[in-house]
């Protein structure tokens, strides 16, 4: 819960992660009673248009102020998100603009299913389109009940926090020509891509069309960037201490085990309801996340530039910055679930950045109903301001069903403050360890993050190019 290029991501089938089965958790040493040989992508070089794709990410001089690159928010040594601990990032022409969301990670996106409204099922690859579907009431949903839950028609996939665009291509242009963002425009960028030392390999890979059509050549310098989001292996290397466990080859600690118990206990953590935590029937790597949407009433961040208008809200699936679903008042708050690999890294949280630490998330998640006035602001009069970032007309939208959201003000938390320590300490060992000897080499614990030049590669899945 706490959370196509045209890579074809509509053709590749996310599986469905099941929630533990008893006989598979933890055993009382910390070992995995059922361990599972993950299939992890095999290791190629980067192509010419990943490589290419690769200096087009790290280059400012794209960007509207000259000084801001890809990189520059998704640092690839802070596992593709930022490095400093503000809520959002500064953009602009000047560097001066906060931007309106906390910059998610672009790791582990590879297999993301693009947006679409559907049943409330991982596999489902058939969704009809938004336009025609009303969504029901919330549903319940427990790390245990994810098939009863199939008859839901629910949000699902797509890229950024609204899940507006499809494809990584899509993303890509969003930040590049957002004026909070890198603010650049059509002009500057055609200008570096014309001109650039780059230029004549671009030239040279998307043939002799590009040089005769603004368009393709755009087109084509998006195409490389999500090339290199797809072939680099340190985008996707499924490396971490919790890899290693589920292989078998490492125990939990106590404090671990317990995380992890909580987690998937769904009267208790009830995280894996959402963030689903085993591999698939293939082997596949869990990436901890449904994929679908949630309206949680996060408290209103009060720093960031946009809410210094009382009347502002950002409703996540509804607006302001996706558009086509803006008459979908019962889509209003909700935001995509985002996957929890190498969250104990991560200085933001939440869509509006409003925590910066796993303890105020935990202590979010077990408070909000329970002791609202230690998580929301009061009034002049002293009246607790419960859900103040959502405007009362949307707030049936709010999860009220779920563990821990299930209380009421008096109850007692679904977690005790040792029980939120033990389930961040089950979230440490989701940080990948970057191999330092190897592809063989791997982790033994979950208690620090190494850096490593060798990571396991990235699967290279169907790709067309998103030409217009």
């Amino acid at each position: 819960m706490i959370f196509k290029l045209t890579v074809v991501l509509s053709l590749l089938a996310v599986p469905a992660f099941a929630a533990t089965p008893p006989a598979c958790a933890p055993a009382a040493d910390g070992g995995n009673p059922c361990p599972v040989n993950l299939r992890r992508p095999s290791t190629a070089p980067l192509s010419a248009m990943a490589q290419l794709g690769r200096t087009l990410f790290h280059d400012p001089a794209l960007s509207g102020s000259g000084r801001q690159s890809c990189a520059s928010c998704h640092d690839p040594a802070h596992h593709y998100a930022p490095a400093g601990a503000s809520a959002v990032a500064l953009g602009g022409t000047d560097l001066t603009r906060d931007g309106l969301r906390a910059v998610p990670t672009l790791t582990y996106l590879e297999t993301r299913p693009p947006f679409s409204i559907g049943p409330d099922t991982a596999e489902n690859e058939t969704a009809p389109t938004p336009s025609t579907v009303a969504v029901g009431p919330h549903g319940a949903k427990t790390a245990r009940n994810n098939a009863a839950s199939a008859a839901n028609l629910v949000p699902q996939g797509g890229l950024f926090w609204d899940g507006r665009a499809d494809t990584l291509q899509q993303q890509v242009a969003g930040p590049l020509f957002n004026p909070d963002e890198m603010a650049s425009s059509r002009a500057i960028v055609l200008a570096r891509l014309a001109r650039g030392p780059y230029a004549p390999m671009l030239r040279r890979l998307g043939g002799q069309a590009v040089g005769h059509s603004d368009d393709l050549l755009l087109a084509e310098a998006l195409f490389a960037i999500a090339r290199y989001q797809i072939e680099d292996p340190s985008f996707h290397p499924y490396a971490s201490p919790y890899d290693a466990w589920l292989e078998g080859r490492l125990r939990m600690t106590p404090a671990q085990r317990r995380g992890y118990l909580l987690f998937n206990d769904p009267a208790k953590g009830n995280c894996a309801a959402c963030h689903p935590d085993r591999p698939g029937p293939d082997g596949t790597p869990p990436l901890l996340t449904d994929h679908q949407f949630e309206a949680l009433g996060v408290p209103r961040n009060r720093a960031l530039a946009a809410n210094r208008d009382p009347g502002f809200h950002d409703l996540g699936l509804c607006g302001p910055v996706r558009t086509d679903m803006a008459a979908r008042t019962d889509m209003c708050g909700l935001f995509i679930t985002p996957g929890l690999r190498n969250v104990a890294t991560r200085h933001a949280f939440f869509h509006n950045g409003a925590y910066h630490t796993l303890d105020g998330v935990l202590d979010f998640y077990a408070l909000r109903d329970v002791a609202p006035a230690r998580i929301y602001p009061k009034d002049a009069g002293g009246r607790v301001l419960r859900y103040d970032d959502l405007p009362p007309p949307y707030r049936a939208n709010l999860d009220v069903t779920d563990a821990p959201f299930d209380r009421h003000p008096g109850d007692p938390p679904a977690l005790t403050p040792r029980e939120r320590r033990d389930i961040i300490a089950f979230l440490r060992m989701l940080t990948d360890h970057v191999v330092s000897h190897g592809p063989s080499h791997r982790p033994e614990n979950g208690e620090t993050d190494h850096e490593s030049d060798h990571p396991p590669a990235a699967r290279n899945p169907p790709v067309r190019r998103d030409h217009p």
